[in-house]
C-alpha cells in the first residue's frame, strides 16, 4: 500500500476558524520511526482553551443543535463523506506521526473508525429521546409520565497517541451524535491527527461554529483545564490509569461527569484442551503496534504440565515477528511513540530481569534510528512481579504458568484492571464458561472478535468508568429528564 504525500491541517479548530496559537508558536512534530521532524503543529494557549470553551459553551445554550437530531444527523453525515475523502491523508498522517504500521490502518486506526462516523449519523436522527411511561395514580387522579433523554452540554475530551484518528474520532461521533457541542485536546505527540479533523469540519460540513473545537498544545496541562472548567458538563479521557484518576479528582471539584476508559494488563488463558500450534503463535501478537494498545493481551497463561511444549512454540513466533519500518505492509510492530515511552519500556524489561524473570527473547532496542524496541518475551514469571501487574505499553509478552483452571482464573483477575482478555480451549462451551468467570469488559472466546462501533468498550475496577461506543456510549453523553402530567378530564 503507497501513502499519499504528508499535507495536513497544523492550526487548530476555534469558534469554526481555522486559526494558528494565539501567541503565534508552533511546535514540532517527529516522527518516532525517524527521529526526525515531520513539521510543526500550533501550539494551543490557555487563551486559546477559553475561547474554545466560551465557544462550546456558547454553541450549545445559545443554538438549535441539541434539539435538532435532522440537521445533527445531516451534518454528521457530510463529517463521515468528508472522512471518506481525506481517508488517505489521514492514513498518511497516522502512519508519519504516530510510527502506526501500514498494513494495520485498515482496521482499527483509519479504515475503521472513519466507517463508525456513519453509525452515529444514523444514530443521531434515529434514537427516541422522548416517550411515555405508564400510567400511575396519585392523589385519585392518573399521572402520565414522560422520560426525556437530553445531551448532557459540553464535552471536554483529551485524547491518547496511541490509535489517535480512531480515538479522537470515538469522542466526536457520540458527542455530535447526541447534540453536545465539544472541546477537543489532542494527545501532543500526534497533533495532525486531531487538527486534520479540524479542516474536514470546517471546510465539508455545515457544523455550526462552536459546536466543534479542537486545541492542539504541547502542554499536557492544557487538558486539564476540561476537567475542572464549570462550563464543561462532562469530560471524557482515554489514557493511562494514573492520569485518569487526576482527571477524575479535577472533575470532582464541580461535580461533573467523568468518562473514562484507562489501562489494562489483559490475561489470554490457554486451557490444557487449546490445540498449542494453533494458539500460542498468537502471544506474538502481543507487540503489535509496539504493545501499545489498551486492551492488548500481555500476560499469557498456560497450563504448568505443558510449559516446556509452550515456550518452545512461543518462542519460535516472537523470533520470526515481524518488525520495522511502519511504512513496510509485512511489518505488525513499529516503534514507540517517543524516546521517553521507549526508555520506559526498556527500564520495565530490566525491572523484569532483575526480579528473576527469564528474557528468553528480545529485550533490548535495534541499531539505527527510532524509538524500536526489540519483541520481547519473558518466562518464569510470577503473577505478583511488576511485569505481571503494571502495563508496560510496550512490546512485553508475560507467560505465567498455572496449576488448574481456577488458579488460571484466580490469576487472570488478580489485577487493578479489568479491560480485556481471551480464553483458548477445544471447548467453546468450556471457554465460554471461564470467559464468564473472568472480570473484564471485554473478552475473547476462541479468537472471538468483539469490537465493532456498536459495542460498548471499557472496563472494569481501574480500567476506566463508563463505556464508550454503541448506545451506551451515546446515551454516556446525555441526561435523563422525568416529567409528570395529570390526566385531564
Amino acid at each position: 500500500m503507497s501513502l499519499v504525500p504528508l499535507d495536513p491541517e497544523t492550526r487548530n479548530l476555534i469558534d469554526g476558524q481555522l486559526v494558528g496559537a494565539s501567541n503565534g508558536n508552533t511546535f514540532a512534530n517527529i516522527n518516532p520511526a525517524t527521529e526526525e521532524t515531520l513539521g510543526a503543529a500550533a501550539d494551543g494557549t490557555k487563551d486559546d482553551m477559553e475561547q474554545a470553551l466560551s465557544a462550546a459553551r456558547r454553541a450549545f445554550d445559545e443554538s438549535d443543535w441539541s434539539e435538532n437530531h435532522e440537521f445533527r444527523s445531516k451534518c454528521i453525515r457530510q463529517l463521515y463523506e468528508g472522512l471518506l475523502e481525506e481517508k488517505e491523508q489521514l492514513r498518511a498522517i497516522v502512519v508519519a506521526e504516530a510510527g502506526a504500521c501500514v498494513s494495520l490502518t485498515g482496521f482499527m486506526h483509519i479504515d475503521d473508525p472513519v466507517e463508525m462516523m456513519s453509525y452515529w449519523a444514523d444514530l443521531a436522527s434515529s434514537y427516541e429521546y422522548e416517550k411515555e411511561m405508564t400510567n400511575i395514580p396519585f392523589g385519585g387522579v392518573q399521572q402520565r409520565r414522560f422520560l426525556r433523554r437530553e445531551p448532557i452540554g459540553v464535552v471536554g475530551a483529551i485524547t491518547p497517541w496511541n490509535v489517535p484518528v480512531y480515538l479522537n474520532i470515538a469522542k466526536l461521533g457520540p458527542s455530535l451524535a447526541s447534540g453536545c457541542s465539544i472541546v477537543l485536546k489532542p494527545a501532543p505527540d500526534t497533533p495532525w491527527s486531531g487538527t486534520h479533523l479540524g479542516k474536514i469540519i470546517a471546510e465539508k460540513t455545515d457544523i455550526p461554529a462552536g459546536v466543534v473545537n479542537i486545541v492542539g498544545s504541547s502542554d499536557h496541562l492544557l487538558g486539564e483545564i476540561l476537567s475542572s472548567d464549570p462550563r464543561v458538563d462532562l469530560v471524557t479521557f482515554t489514557g493511562s490509569t494514573a492520569t485518569g484518576r487526576r482527571v477524575m479528582a479535577c472533575a470532582s471539584a464541580t461535580v461533573k461527569k467523568a468518562f473514562l476508559e484507562l489501562g489494562g494488563k489483559s490475561a489470554t488463558i490457554v486451557l490444557d484442551d487449546a490445540n498449542f500450534e494453533a494458539v500460542l503463535p498468537g502471544a506474538a501478537m502481543t507487540c503489535v503496534h509496539g504493545g501499545q494498545g489498551c486492551a492488548i493481551t500481555t500476560r499469557w497463561l498456560i497450563p504448568r504440565s505443558r510449559k516446556d511444549e509452550a515456550i518452545g512454540i512461543m518462542k519460535a513466533a516472537f523470533e520470526n515477528w515481524n518488525h520495522g519500518d511502519p511504512a513496510n505492509p509485512a511489518n505488525l510492530q513499529g516503534p514507540q511513540i517517543s524516546r521517553i515511552q521507549q526508555e520506559r519500556v526498556l527500564a520495565y524489561i530490566e525491572k523484569g530481569k532483575q526480579e528473576g524473570a527469564t528474557c528468553l527473547v528480545g529485550g533490548g532496542k535495534p541499531e539505527g534510528k527510532g524509538f524500536f524496541v526489540e519483541p520481547t518475551l519473558f518466562v518464569d514469571v510470577e503473577p505478583e512481579m511488576v511485569i505481571a501487574q503494571e502495563e508496560i505499553f510496550g512490546p512485553v509478552c508475560s507467560v505465567i504458568t498455572y496449576e488448574d483452571e481456577d488458579d488460571a482464573v484466580r490469576i487472570a483477575n488478580d489485577s487493578i484492571y479489568g479491560l480485556s482478555g481471551a480464553v483458548c480451549s477445544a471447548d467453546d462451551e468450556r471457554g465460554l464458561a471461564v470467559a464468564r468467570r473472568i472480570r473484564t469488559g471485554t473478552i475473547a472466546v476462541n479468537g472471538g472478535m468483539w469490537f465493532h462501533v456498536d459495542t460498548p468498550f471499557g472496563g472494569y475496577g481501574q480500567s476506566g468508568v463508563g463505556r464508550e461506543n454503541g448506545l451506551m456510549g451515546f446515551e454516556e453523553h446525555l441526561e435523563t429528564k422525568v416529567m409528570g402530567l395529570p390526566v385531564r378530564g
